[in-house]
């Protein structure tokens, strides 16, 4: 049989079997306390996970509920491995509550910079734009003026060196005097300084160099008109024009933002403040399945609230397929410096059987459950206090199939006794 249809089989009867067992108390045998559990979140003290009870090793039979028997295939089949635990390092976890919010530096607010009556809308509240891409354009007299004052400072500069050209030569000959040719020299140089003054009215006014000295090779006819550009990629999130309305120049006409990358604003209690640095790395998941992110923390506030007795830290979040939307509220796990402990575990090893937290251990012709107590766990692996030691094997891939399997057999146990 195929792993992929055994292990099928096996999960369709795990929740009737479970709940089977439950009433006919057949699990665990004989109920022993294994002690409370004292799973923590890193710094909070407040247990995590609930007390279990024993599962009873088998002394020469095995209790039903507590043995699985299987082949050599069907654990190849199955996927099985057996590991020994050891010593391993856990992360210590701080779980805050946040929010996302649109990173303040990849938000634009376009201004027109001159007043105008709108004459086209190119983008719109969803569209895309590029850095530089036209958004609307304007006609507007008060660029008509600064491009008419542009070109007369042109026509000036061509007046005053072909003077000073003149004036020179005839100065050289000492045919004219030495008063008119510093006087034209004079005029020269006072051209340009308001041609100068003329291309920066004109880039103050948001149009770039390039389009300033294309600026002589258009036509009269292109004088009023004022081109909006974005001055980032992004979205559009606002528009605040219509067609043939009169725009003035400190109007926001669009709100534009990046979005591939956003920030998450965590709310830290003062008590945890100690426990932050710069730089530490952030796990972000939302509480919809959506697949976690990491970060990294970016800032945390000097200050704390009066009314909250919270701070706020800031983490940067990249977001390339835009999942992380602004507004959302998000649980960020901060990971300090991690510490060792003596037997760690995966995870997945550990399963719960009737609110007991067990681990697999091979046994005579199979696998049997041994209830275990735990303490700190990070995102991948959990601390064992007891009932597991280090140096003894036990089924590191594959305890769901395990799980699965030894219910299903305890269930054809209680059909085979007429229940």
């Amino acid at each position: 049989m195929k792993r992929k249809t055994i292990i099928a089989s096996l999960a369709v009867v795990l929740s009737a079997a479970a709940l089977y067992v439950l009433y006919h108390g057949r699990i665990a045998g004989a109920k022993h306390a294994a002690g409370p559990i004292h799973g923590t979140e890193a710094h909070t003290g407040k247990d995590l996970t609930p007390p279990v009870m024993e599962v009873h090793e088998a002394e020469q039979d095995h209790e039903p509920g507590t043995h699985v028997s299987l082949t050599e295939e069907q654990i190849r089949t199955l996927g099985i491995v057996v590991a020994t635990a050891g010593p391993g390092r856990l992360q210590n976890a701080l779980r805050l509550k946040g929010e996302i919010l649109l990173d303040g530096d990849r938000v634009a607010h376009v201004t027109p910079y001159v007043s105008g009556h709108v004459k086209q809308i190119l983008k719109r509240i969803g569209d895309p734009v590029g850095k530089g891409e036209v958004m609307a354009v304007l006609e507007s007299r008060e660029l008509a003026d600064a491009k008419a004052a542009y070109f007369a400072a042109l026509e000036r500069i061509v007046l005053a060196q072909t003077r000073f050209v003149r004036e020179e030569k005839l100065w050289k000959k000492q045919i004219s005097s030495e008063e008119d040719y510093l006087e034209a020299k004079q005029a020269l140089a006072t051209a340009r300084i308001e041609n100068r003054s003329a291309k920066q009215q004109l880039l103050a006014l948001g149009l770039s160099m390039t389009a300033v000295d294309r600026l002589p090779q258009q036509s009269d006819t292109s004088l009023t008109r004022y081109e909006i550009v974005s001055p980032l990629k992004g979205e559009v999130l606002e528009k605040n024009l219509t067609l043939g309305e009169m725009v003035e120049s400190d109007r926001v006409v669009y709100r534009v933002a990046d979005m591939d990358a956003v920030w998450v604003r965590v709310y830290v209690h003062q008590k945890d403040l100690s426990l932050l640095r710069r730089g530490m790395p952030v796990r972000i998941s939302g509480d919809d399945g959506m697949a976690g992110a990491d970060g990294n923390l970016s800032y945390i506030s000097p200050l704390v609230d009066e009314e909250t007795r919270t701070a706020t830290a800031m983490v940067t979040l990249q977001n390339p397929a835009g999942d992380w939307r602004p507004g959302r509220f998000v649980t960020a796990e901060i990971y300090s410096e991690s510490e060792e402990f003596p037997v760690v575990v995966p995870k997945d090893a550990v399963q719960t059987i009737i609110d007991q937290h067990v681990v697999f251990v091979p046994a005579e012709e199979g696998f049997e459950a041994k209830a275990v107590s735990l303490n700190r766990s990070d995102r991948k692996h959990v601390e064992i206090v007891s009932g597991l030691s280090a140096e003894d094997p036990y089924v590191a891939e594959g305890a769901f199939e395990l799980k699965a399997a030894m219910l299903s057999e305890t269930l054809g146990d209680h059909a085979g006794h007429g229940h």
